[in-house]
């Protein structure tokens, strides 16, 4: 018999080290979340240390950064008052109220507060944490809240409470996602009573627009809890999904509330095709700098069109300000939720995104003139992002891709003329920016990094020059585990036309006399790629695929055509071929092309895994192409989009078409399936329904074709409370069919840490 090698433990636990919740620890410096105070003009955020971190206030305008208090008389008061130990580098908190003059903060299981010119922390027995996840009006003194399907507003320096609306519904509620998007299975794992209500306040706090959804007549589906938390009889949970094809769809009507009296003013203008974004979330849906205007975008079900629209906030009215069409859609943005425009202060001209040219640019456009178009941005590159307008200077700054050659997806930041002159770029480097502005627009923080460059963190001017240095990232401890960063590269198309990109992720002590299997990690989009150019990245892929690498692959990924980020044409090329998965062929030719300089790469032994939109690539690539991958795992793959959202199968697959949504059916190819497959799906994922599994598994059976399935009872779309598990067989059955080894016996990954990030917002 042939001996099948034994994977130790220490490869398990390396592999477990690379894993996101660890970045943290690995990479210091790496983040700044920024909590904005006094307006805009000074934020505090939380530094990470070897020994833990520190509280930083900051403060552009006189260009210092220094503890936001005095961390180690803190720790000495509060362990006097509590009687337990703490350190001034290592604070049994994350996150402060501030107010200047005092902090607040939970520690112990109670709420304190410690005012700073004594630092005689106190418990806070007046503060009352909200029932609700709520939104604050900008000046502070109103606060509102869903509760059921109605909003509630709450008076902050009373506590005194009153409804907004008594009249939400399940089918008409108000200030909410659609149902196929609220992802109530999480909501009820974490034990949050709601979501923060999808408002927008007026910049004077006297009134609020939010909309009411109209989900009547649309369909339902239904999920079956087998193992309710209370141990009871397996419980419906039934709710709205439409899904392509469907008559009937969610609409939202915007509806204005004037918070003094009370008074709520309907939009007289046509409802809001909304059948999986809310315009709020999607950022369509805004105030006028004076608050005299509520401006909001509008597209029909086909896309072929956009509008520009002002809604009168005393009377309802609503005047169309500007428009586009276009085959086969118009977009604000390329990416899904994505809405580049800038309506300046008098109300006439409008910084629009179009990709009339082939490019997404911004162009300016006047409300009130014979529809000229004035294109202020040009070239073979595409505007992602509007940051800042001066109008006194009429400057546009902005964040633009396709600038850097070696790497088109890297964000640079860069200024235009609104006449269109004096295009340049802020910062002389050809790094990736990720870049946040306050509120104010006086200054901005810039996140400058690559793939082999850790992240420098400043607040910059508008000029481009420094103002205060933030952050140097330090990845001592992630070089000391044997990363190394992945290889960037750049290949054809399957056709040998176009320029593809991707990344190789290396196993730590990688020797080129070696031979590794390769595994693919597929992200189809099309909403947005699998590609971030920052040293961070997708920290859920990037860090996921680190750890594969160090089980002993070489891991591939491959931005072929059909995401966003390039040209229109590169991204149109998904449209209405959903079923070509972001275009494997390209993975495939990508693949090829770079094992014929690296013989260390076995063609023999190539994998597939993914999630979501990964998960469906997974079982596509081997279907269609099974004589290349031999291995896939795939999770909560949306593999039919004739029963999946309609949002996503019209938008992206174009309406709905028996043949062609058949095409792009996995189902339909579940007859070519030779290798091993693992499917996992969550039972109670309501947002890529695990029936989408099971009908795979059903042709499989029929197929006569041997699988293997894992449905995690409880778990939804982000496996909540269940990654250790599922990462674990993952890994195992990577390791067992194409690695050709045997896991380590009873290994169990630790529990992962509920992201913060998840947890923002939930309420």
């Amino acid at each position: 018999m042939t001996s099948v090698r034994q994977w130790d433990t220490a490869r398990y636990e390396a592999a477990e080290r690379l894993l996101p919740h660890h970045r943290p620890s690995l990479v210091r410096g790496g983040r700044v979340a920024p909590r904005w105070i006094d307006g805009g003009t000074r934020f505090w955020y939380l530094s990470g240390t070897q020994a833990g971190h520190r509280f930083l206030l900051v403060d552009p305008e006189r260009g210092t950064r220094g503890p936001l208090f005095d961390h180690d008389r803190l720790a000495a008061a509060l362990a006097s008052v509590s009687g337990e130990p703490v350190e001034g580098g290592a604070l049994p908190f994350t996150e402060v109220g501030f107010s200047g003059a005092e902090v607040g903060f939970d520690a112990f299981g109670v709420r304190w507060r410690c005012p700073l010119d004594s630092y005689v922390p106190e418990k806070d027995e007046e503060y009352r944490r909200p029932d609700f996840a709520e939104v604050l009006s900008p000046d502070g003194r109103w606060a509102v809240a869903l509760r059921g399907h109605d909003l509630w507003l709450r008076s902050v320096a009373t506590g005194e409470e009153r409804p907004l609306t008594t009249d939400g519904t399940s089918e008409r509620p108000y200030g909410t996602q659609p149902d196929s998007l609220t992802f109530g299975a999480l909501m009820r794992r974490l034990g949050a009573r709601s979501l923060p209500p999808l408002v927008v306040w007026s910049p004077d706090s006297r009134r609020l627009v939010t909309h009411r959804l109209d989900q009547r007549g649309v369909a339902m589906s239904h999920l079956v809890e087998a193992a309710p938390a209370d141990g009871g009889r397996p419980a419906l949970h039934s709710y709205h999904y439409p899904m392509p094809g469907d008559d009937a769809v969610p609409v939202a009507e915007l509806v204005v509330f004037d918070v003094d009296g009370g008074s709520a003013v309907p939009s007289r203008g046509r409802p809001l095709f909304t059948p999986m974004l809310s315009p709020v979330m999607a950022k369509r849906v805004w105030w006028a700098p004076d608050g005299s205007s509520v401006h909001y975008l509008e597209q029909p079900r086909d896309l072929t069109s956009l509008t520009l629209n002002a809604l009168d906030p005393r009377t309802g009215e609503v005047r169309a300000l500007l428009a586009e069409s276009g085959e086969p859609r118009v977009e604000p943005g390329q990416g899904m939720g994505q809405t580049i425009l800038r309506v300046l202060s008098t109300g006439r001209e409008v910084l629009w995104y179009s990709q009339r040219d082939g490019w997404g640019h911004l162009y300016l456009r006047d409300t009130e003139s014979d529809g000229t178009w004035h294109q202020v941005t040009s070239g073979e590159w595409a505007v992602q992002r509007i940051l800042h307008v001066d109008e006194s200077e009429r400057v546009v700054y902005f964040v633009a891709t396709g600038l850097v050659e070696r790497d088109p997806y890297r964000r640079q930041i860069c200024r235009a003329g609104l006449d269109g002159s004096g295009f340049a770029r802020l910062c002389d480097d050809d790094l990736d920016h990720v870049v946040t502005v306050p509120e104010n627009g006086r200054y901005f923080i810039d996140s400058a990094s690559a793939k082999d460059t850790p992240p420098v963190i400043t607040v910059r001017g508008w000029d481009g020059s420094v103002v205060v240095e933030l952050e140097r990232a330090d990845i001592t401890a992630l070089l000391a585990t044997g990363w190394t960063p992945p290889q960037q590269f750049t290949t054809k198309t399957a056709d040998g036309v176009t320029d593809v990109h991707g990344l190789l992720f290396l196993p730590p002590g990688f020797d080129e006399g070696a031979a590794y299997p390769v595994v693919d990690s597929p992200y189809p989009g099309p909403h947005h790629g699998r590609l971030d150019p920052s040293f961070e990245g997708y920290p859920h892929l990037d860090c996921e695929a680190e750890a594969i690498a160090a089980l002993g692959c070489v891991v591939v990924v491959v931005e072929g055509r059909g995401t966003p980020g390039r040209s229109r044409a590169f991204h149109d090329c998904s449209y209405g071929e959903y079923g070509r998965a972001g275009f494997l062929e390209d993975h495939l030719a990508a693949i090829r092309e770079l094992a014929r300089t690296r013989p260390w790469m076995d063609l023999d032994r190539v994998g597939v895994y993914g999630g979501s939109g990964g998960g469906y690539a997974t079982v596509r690539a081997m279907c269609l192409y099974p004589d290349f991958y031999k291995v896939g795992v795939s999770q909560c793959g949306n593999h039919d989009q004739r029963f999946f959202q309609l949002a996503w199968g019209e938008t992206y697959d174009g309406p709905l078409d028996a043949e062609r949504y058949a095409r792009s059916s996995n189902v339909e190819l579940a007859d070519r399936l030779t290798g091993r497959l693992l499917l996992i799906h969550g039972e109670m994922d309501d947002n890529v329904h695990p029936h989408l599994t099971m009908r795979l598994v059903d042709r499989l059976i029929a197929a006569n074709k041997d699988f293997d399935l894992l449905i995690v009872p409880g778990a939804e779309h982000f496996f909540l409370g269940y990654e250790a598990y599922t990462t674990r067989r993952r890994w195992d059955f990577l390791v067992r069919h194409l690695l050709g080894g045997e896991p380590p016996a009873g290994y169990r990954l630790a529990d992962f840490p509920v992201n913060p990030a998840l947890l923002s917002g939930l309420g």
